[in-house]
């Protein structure tokens, strides 16, 4: 809520403590960036010196209540009712914003999907308060200020942009899946978790999911933990089926560089980097990739980064922890069956490959 204030006095905040996470789940499984933002979130918790809360919504989720506590969260709230099961933002906003206005987080993160993106917004809006959406960097300031620092590409992904939301609480972002690091899982961890009652029936909710149907056949970046990644250096759409080959054998799934989908080569929902997924595979190939910043910021935190060009100099190397110059179309064929060689023998085909 606005407060009143002077120019050279700032609000009043000291009410306003901690920092909540929103766990995005779907028929009981919990959205991977949740666990990322438990890990971004307990950073700032640490440096604020306060609780890292989490609120978990749908039907039958008491197990997730307890995965993000041994996901680093001290204090789950959990709301269940089969009107939960799928998601609406009429009642899920209305249980996070009755939350947050009893428990007053100074910080609220939110994944920057589909859902994430409409909840916080409809938060935001009645709260009111400053959002900032798509962050890929996320910090605080020390005591006495308590900022926020919610960092996003901007201005054509040219640049990027520190976003601070000074007169109001709490500080809202949705954050990028695969940006942020989870903690590692600790089934010895203890945390309290609270039920919390849904304020809202099912004849109070206007809308009705009659059915829910899955996109099926498209490549789902942000969960794969191994992605081969084409760029300009394969000259046209046709080497593409050359990566899905070296992709199936290793049980991984095809990406690219934004010069080769706005090309027209491959399809947008390939693309990593800025201007399209932010990934962190256990397995990166980059091959034929140059190195743009545009594309390195979307992949860099990947375990292990496998680069093929024929370019020596080539600012992929920079990052790359194994690195083969020479021409594509003769090395990716040969990794290609001497993996499918290695799957035969029953033998582990990413082995070579670790860090």
């Amino acid at each position: 809520m606005a407060r009143e204030r002077t120019n050279d006095q700032m609000p009043d905040w000291s009410n306003y403590r901690g920092v909540l996470v929103f766990v995005e789940q779907r028929n009981g499984i919990a959205k991977n960036v949740s666990w990322q933002l438990l890990g971004a979130g307990k950073k700032l918790a640490d440096k604020l010196d306060v609780s890292l809360m989490a609120l978990v919504v749908g039907d039958q989720v008491e197990h997730l209540a307890r995965e993000a506590v041994y996901y680093g969260a001290d204090k789950v709230f959990l709301c269940e009712g089969p009107e939960l099961k799928d998601y609406r933002t009429r009642p899920y906003s209305r249980i996070t914003l009755k939350l947050i206005e009893e428990i007053k987080p100074e910080i609220c993160l939110f994944g920057a999907t589909a859902t994430g993106r409409d909840l916080a917004g409809a938060i935001a809006t009645h709260l009111p308060t400053g959002l900032t959406a798509d962050t890929t960097e996320l910090d605080v300031e020390p005591h006495p200020s308590r900022l926020l620092l919610a960092s996003r590409p901007a201005f054509s992904e040219k640049m990027m942009a520190t976003i601070l939301c000074k007169q109001y609480r709490p500080q809202m972002a949705t954050a990028r899946a695969g940006v942020f690091q989870a903690l590692p899982r600790d089934p010895g961890r203890q945390g309290e978790i609270v039920r919390i009652d849904n304020p809202m029936s099912e004849d109070q909710i206007a809308a009705k999911v009659v059915e829910f149907i899955e996109q099926r056949g498209g490549v789902n970046l942000e969960d794969a933990e191994i992605i081969v990644a084409g760029g300009r250096g394969l000259g046209g759409p046709e080497p593409f089926k050359m990566l899905q080959e070296l992709a199936d054998a290793l049980g991984g799934v095809v990406g690219a560089s934004r010069a080769c989908v706005d090309a027209g080569w491959i399809k947008h929902e390939h693309q990593v980097g800025q201007t399209g997924c932010t990934v962190r595979p256990k397995l990166y190939f980059a091959i034929g990739i140059s190195g743009a910043v545009q594309h390195t910021v979307g992949m860099s935190n990947s375990e292990v980064i496998v680069a093929i060009n024929k370019d020596p100099n080539a600012p992929i190397f920079q990052i790359a922890h194994y690195g083969i110059v020479g021409d594509l179309f003769t090395i990716v064929p040969a990794i290609t069956r001497e993996v499918k060689k290695r799957r035969a023998a029953k033998l582990d085909p990413t082995a070579a490959f670790r860090a």
